[in-house]
């Protein structure tokens, strides 16, 4: 069946090969056993049910959280011509009566329904006239309550599997689930013959930078300045922050659009629209811009603040790149952002052990944004990775050419003070201590009295605080877990007490620089016929990788078809990224196939495709051949 299965991606998708996590998941599907597969962003994760839908008999139900994003999903399967519908709150009672009967006569392959239908008894019942072959699972991190979007209604999934006629096969998936977290969703969901495929979280194609600047809304202004024609989204912590980046935005010139809990319906929905359609080309938004966006060509994203937990961000980062175009994942981070996430931590309405939970994860996160080794070792070791390596090259740490200087002294007066305060006091404190601050609280302890007291009094306190933070990144200190977290010292700490130890940090004035290393040069725009490199680093939003040539694309002819996709993405009442991503345009736009036969080599492009948008694409593009431009000819290796 395997064989078949890449017939149809070829017939449908446009390409010639499944990734290998995707074969393993895809073999094991067919072969009728339930699959976990934890997958980066953009690594392929719908591709591993849509395949097995199209063979195996009757329905595949996909559980998906979000209107939006089953929105999105069809539109997708629409435009590669493969029957499949959804069914949500939009839809009246008869309406989606219609659509399980049609269903039941074999009419739609899949059939998208959100996870609160499942607490339906009505829909339950209607269900059950099903063939319903295989339920697979979208955002799977959402059935445990470890996860950091827990969703109570997608415990009804197992309900759902109890009362089928025949148990269907289960496909789960996710991209942010750490060990714990898979646990908890293989055991809730009661996962028969079960194999977990850990496809790798890395997303070579983004670069991570964590840095410190000392207006952050001048750095937006300016960093979106050097990318006008670029799609990015900039999240923030609060709405008060969202309304107030946007205003400051939108009165600098910027194309921009809000998004957060605030505002009403429409509101949203308008927003996101234009968004999606390129009518804007910056979302700033708060968290309530979530999983629904799966809009390919993001170039970028900025974090105002830091947010709560490594889940978060790496779910809102990777939102980023989906395309496997070189992206970028900028965190402009500040003490206060701290305060903030712990406020919201202990405003927030989660039982205790959950709280306690999020504080841990919080402290996961201020580790990030203190470490001095490489990002994006950190976040795959975060997730459970093993042997990640010491240096990516493609972060901001990597990149920062600093010198690490000896710290051990200073060390050494943070450790004694820890101490004397009987490691029973937060970093707050003890950096008080340490500045000689004259704090009643400290005096009324008698602090002053420590011979630590004002031992660094020659640098600011949030100094001090930053390099007690990178120390507990550092594993010298730790935070316990609660409300009240108090720093305490680890066993490498004695060691640099006793002197045999040394302690080697970069300056913590700067976390990274202020200006990113771009990942590859882009055309400004002009007009003019220019071509800039492209290294084939990634994965497209279906997970097909590129050969890995360094390749040369044509920009004018990328922003003319480009300009071609938005007016056929306006005809069809679709975002354009669902027409062709932007991989799939730098690939036209460096190869200039005239022929039908060279257009469906280009990886992306698949039958379906073809028949409803190449002969325009073609017209375009030999009409630019025609002008004399020059443009490479991968087939033969030569320039024409």
């Amino acid at each position: 069946m395997l064989q078949q299965a890449q017939k149809l991606l070829k017939q449908y998708y446009g390409y010639s090969s499944f990734r290998n996590g995707q074969n393993d998941i895809i073999s094991s599907v067919l072969a009728g056993n339930d699959v976990l597969g934890i997958m980066p962003t953009g690594g392929g994760k719908s591709i591993c049910y849509q395949i097995p839908a199209l063979l195996l008999p009757g329905t595949t139900l996909v559980i998906s959280p979000l209107i939006s994003l089953m929105k999105d999903q069809i539109d997708t399967l629409d435009s590669m011509g493969i029957p499949a519908t959804f069914i949500n709150s939009s839809l009246t009672y008869p309406e989606v009566e219609n659509r399980i009967q049609k269903a039941g006569k074999g009419l739609y392959k899949l059939l998208y329904i959100a996870p609160e239908r499942l607490e339906m008894e009505r829909f339950m019942v209607l269900l059950q006239k099903l063939t319903i072959s295989m339920v697979a699972i979208d955002e799977a991190h959402c059935i445990s309550q470890w996860g950091h979007d827990f969703r109570p209604s997608y415990r009804s999934i197992s309900t759902l599997l109890k009362m089928l006629p025949e148990r269907p096969i289960v496909a789960a998936f996710t991209a942010t689930a750490t060990p714990e977290v898979v646990d908890d969703i293989v055991n809730s969901l009661s996962l028969h013959n079960t194999n977990v495929f850990r496809n790798g979280f890395d997303r070579p194609n983004l670069t991570y930078t964590v840095t410190r600047v000392a207006d952050k809304k001048d750095y937006m202004k300016q960093w979106i300045a050097g990318r006008v024609k670029e799609a990015g989204i900039i999240y923030a912590a609060t709405r008060k922050d969202v309304d107030s980046i946007y205003e400051y935005l939108y009165k600098s010139g910027v194309s921009v659009g809000k998004y957060h809990a605030g505002l009403s319906d429409k509101e949203r929905n308008e927003a996101q629209e234009k968004f999606l359609f390129d009518d804007v080309r910056v979302m700033v938004a708060s968290n309530a811009f979530g999983m629904g966006i799966d809009k390919s060509n993001v170039r970028y994203v900025l974090h105002y603040n830091m947010p709560r937990n490594m889940e978060a961000y790496y779910q809102e980062a990777g939102r980023a790149g989906r395309d496997g175009e070189p992206s970028e994942c900028v965190l402009l981070f500040s003490p206060q952002d701290i305060m903030i996430q712990k406020f919201l931590i202990e405003q927030s309405q989660l039982p205790p052990d959950r709280k306690a939970n999020e504080s841990k994860k919080l402290q996961s996160m201020i580790d990030y944004c203190h470490t001095p080794r490489c990002l994006r070792s950190y976040i795959l070791q975060y997730f459970g990775e093993k042997d990640t390596p010491q240096s990516c090259g493609n972060c901001s740490q990597c990149n920062d050419t600093r010198e690490r200087v000896n710290m051990t002294k200073d060390a050494q007066m943070i450790f004694s003070c820890i101490l004397r305060m009987r490691e029973r006091y937060g970093v707050t404190l003890v950096a008080s201590v340490l500045k000689g601050s004259k704090l009643k609280k400290l005096i009324d302890l008698g602090f002053e009295q420590l011979p630590t007291y004002g031992l660094l009094a020659h640098h600011a306190e949030k100094t001090i605080i930053s390099r007690i933070n990178a120390l507990i990144a550092e594993g010298y200190l730790m935070i316990t877990e609660g409300q009240y977290p108090v720093v305490k010292l680890q066993t490498i700490a004695g060691a640099v007490l006793k002197g045999t130890e040394e302690v080697w940090l970069k300056p913590e004035d700067n976390v990274a620089p202020a200006s990113v290393k771009r990942s590859r040069s882009r055309a400004s725009g002009s007009g003019t016929s220019s071509r800039s490199n492209r290294q084939h680093t990634g994965a497209d939003a279906y997970g097909a990788f590129s050969d890995g040539a360094e390749v040369m694309a044509d920009e004018a002819l990328f922003e003319r078809l480009r300009a071609l996709r938005k007016d056929l993405a306006a005809k069809d009442r679709v975002p354009p990224y669902i027409i062709f991503p932007d991989s799939v345009l730098r690939d036209l736009s460096e190869a200039c196939p005239t022929t039908e036969q060279a257009m469906l080599r280009i990886k992306g492009i698949g039958e379906a495709k073809y028949k409803k948008y190449g002969m325009v694409f073609l017209k375009v593009l030999a009409a630019y051949a025609d002008e004399g431009a020059i443009f490479y000819d991968y087939t033969n290796d030569e320039w024409l």
